[in-house]
C-alpha cells in the first residue's frame, strides 16, 4: 500500500503543488485545510471561506480528498495570547514562528497521526537531510523564499515526520507547474499577512484586544516631540506612522521605554542608535536538541527579509543565549527571533530580549 501523507492546503499554490508533487510520485495523499481564526469570520480581511474554496478546488483538480480541521481554539491559546502578551509588554512577536512550531507542526501533525498518516508534508521552501542519526533543517532553494526561519524552532520528532516538497524549487518554477497543471490557484497571490489573522490594518487589529496607552515621544536627549497611542503600536525601525515631521531627515523608532513609557525616535536610517553589535535571545531552540559550541562563529538574521550577517555565538545557557556581529545590525527588534545558521544549516535561535 503506499504511504499515507496528509498535506497542509491553505488555499495558495505552494501546498496545492506540494500535494500535487506527492500525488505524482505515487503515494496517499489526503489535504487538510486549517481554520485557525473565528474572531471575524465575516471580515473584508479574513479570507477563510474563499481559501478553502481556493483549497477545495485545487484538490478536486488534482485528485485527492480534502478535509477541514478547526484548531482555533488551540490557535488562540497557544498563539493568539502569547502575541498579545508580547505586544502589551512592548516587544514585536513573530507569530507564524510560534505557529509553526505550536498548530502546524504539532496540532496539525498529532490530527494527522490520528487520521493514519506516517508523513505530514507542507508547502514551506526549506529542506531536510538525515545525517548521523539527526534531521537536519536546510535553507529552501530559492533564496528570495526560504523560510528556515519561521521553522527554527521545530524539534527532531516533528522533522523526522515532515516533507517539503518545493524545497529545491524555485517560485516561478511551482507557479509554471501548477499552470501547467490546471490547478486553479496558479496565479494567486501570495499571502503575506499574519499567519491565519490576513491582511489587515494592524494598528486598528491590534487596538481591538490591547488599550491605547498615550505617553509622550522624545529624541535621544529626552526633548518631547509629540505624543504615542502606546508602545504597543510601534515596533523599533518604523519610519511611517509615527506623527511626527519637520525639516531634516525621516524619523525612526530607535527605543521604548517601558517604565516611563516614552517613544525614542532618531532622525537618519543608520542613527547610533538603530544599530547593535550584540544581542541577548531568550527561550533558545535548537533543531540537534543541543546548543551549538560557545564561541562558535556562524551567520544569523535577526529578521525575515535579512540576508545573513556573521557572528559568533558568545553565550550559550539553557535559558539564554548571547550573539556578537563583527558588523552593526540595523533595527534589532525585541520580540523577533535571532536565527543562526552554518552554512544552508538551520541550527535554531531564540527571541530577542
Amino acid at each position: 500500500m503506499a504511504e499515507k501523507v496528509v498535506v497542509g492546503m491553505s488555499g495558495g499554490v505552494d501546498s496545492a503543488a506540494a500535494a500535487l508533487l506527492l500525488k505524482r510520485a505515487g503515494y496517499d495523499v489526503v489535504g487538510l485545510f486549517m481554520k485557525n481564526w473565528e474572531d471575524d469570520d465575516d471580515d473584508e480581511y479574513c479570507s477563510t471561506r474563499e481559501d478553502l474554496i481556493d483549497a477545495a478546488a485545487a484538490a478536486d483538480a488534482i485528485g485527492i480528498e480534502l478535509e477541514a480541521v478547526n484548531f482555533s481554539a488551540e490557535y488562540r491559546d497557544r498563539v493568539f495570547a502569547d502575541f498579545l502578551r508580547e505586544y502589551a509588554a512592548g516587544r514585536t512577536p513573530n507569530p507564524d514562528v510560534l505557529c509553526n512550531a505550536e498548530i502546524k507542526f504539532k496540532a496539525f501533525l498529532d490530527h494527522a497521526m490520528r487520521l493514519g498518516a506516517a508523513t505530514i508534508a507542507t508547502g514551506h521552501y526549506a529542506r531536510t537531510r538525515k545525517e548521523k542519526g539527526k534531521v537536519l533543517l536546510l535553507r529552501g532553494n530559492d533564496a528570495a523564499k526560504d523560510q528556515s526561519y519561521f521553522l527554527h524552532r521545530l524539534n527532531q520528532a516533528q522533522l523526522a515526520r515532515v516533507m517539503f516538497p518545493l524545497g529545491d524549487l524555485k517560485k516561478p518554477q511551482v507557479r509554471r507547474m501548477a499552470e501547467e497543471a490546471g490547478l486553479p490557484n496558479h496565479a494567486k497571490k501570495d499571502s503575506t499577512g499574519i499567519c491565519f489573522i490576513g491582511e489587515r490594518p494592524f494598528r486598528e487589529f491590534l487596538n481591538r484586544y490591547l488599550p491605547k496607552a498615550p505617553g509622550a515621544i522624545v529624541d535621544e536627549n529626552g526633548t518631547a516631540l509629540g505624543e504615542h497611542i502606546g508602545l504597543a503600536f510601534y515596533t523599533i525601525g518604523q519610519r511611517k506612522g509615527i506623527g511626527i515631521g519637520g525639516a531634516g531627515e525621516a524619523w525612526y523608532v530607535a527605543e521604548k521605554r517601558i517604565a516611563a513609557n516614552e517613544l525614542v525616535v532618531v532622525q537618519g536610517h543608520d542613527h547610533r542608535l538603530l544599530l547593535r553589535n550584540s544581542l541577548k535571545a531568550g527561550a533558545p531552540s535548537w533543531i540537534a536538541g543541543e546548543a551549538p559550541a560557545e564561541r562558535s562563529s556562524h551567520t544569523a538574521k535577526t529578521r525575515y527579509r535579512q540576508a545573513g550577517a556573521a557572528c559568533t555565538l558568545a553565550l550559550v545557557r539553557e535559558s539564554e543565549i548571547a550573539v556578537d556581529f563583527p558588523a552593526p545590525q540595523w533595527a534589532v527588534t525585541p520580540g523577533q527571533s535571532v536565527v543562526l545558521y552554518d552554512g544552508e544549516v538551520c541550527l535554531g535561535g531564540g527571541i530577542i530580549t
